[in-house]
């Protein structure tokens, strides 16, 4: 006679879960490209960027993954999504308060562009340009160590701050300041 059959029929169901093997297929893992969000309140602005955060896993980025020359999702998965309660100033491009889908144009010359496209909820590849709001210049630069899983940071200074994408060993960056 089985153990199993003197037990409950509720503690012979919890035995059997803990006792059953476990698929590899069907565990839970993390995701490869996890969600994550950044918050910041500049300047009298709250401002939101929710993106996917790919990982580099020895795989060469930009130029080869993220080819050059070619609209880039900014992340991986859903699209980056960028929010704003008040407008905001990138040089002489005004980005007012509102939701958008944040894209890059990666340049082999380093002239990178971000663009602000008025589309959102979509995919990260359903890309359409008539949506564009604006496209600003970044300023690329390389980073001291290798970044290994993308993050987007809004940091603040003085009436505004930067805005900034690590990943690997690169960082484009674009200086904002809040409308008055």
């Amino acid at each position: 006679m089985s153990f199993v059959r003197h037990l409950p029929a509720a503690a012979a169901l919890a035995l059997a879960a803990l006792t059953a093997p476990i698929d590899s297929a069907s565990a839970q893992r993390a995701p490869a490209s996890p969600r994550d969000s950044v918050v910041a309140s500049i300047g009298g602005a709250s401002l939101k960027v929710d993106y996917g955060r790919p990982s580099k896993r020895g795989r060469e980025i930009f130029g080869a993954l993220v080819p050059f020359g070619t609209v880039w999702r900014t992340g991986a998965n859903e699209a980056t999504h960028f929010t704003t309660s008040k407008a905001i100033k990138f040089g002489a491009t005004t980005v007012p308060a509102g939701r958008y889908t944040l894209y890059t144009l990666p340049a082999k010359d380093g002239t990178w562009m971000l663009i602000v496209n008025k589309q959102v909820g979509q995919w990260g590849t359903e890309y359409d340009q008539k949506q564009d709001l604006a496209r600003i210049p970044l300023t690329v630069t390389q980073t001291p160590a290798v970044v290994e899983q993308m993050q987007i940071t809004v940091t603040a200074a003085g009436n505004g701050g930067e805005l900034a994408v690590r990943w690997d060993r690169t960082k484009a960056a674009a200086t904002f300041t809040v409308a008055p």
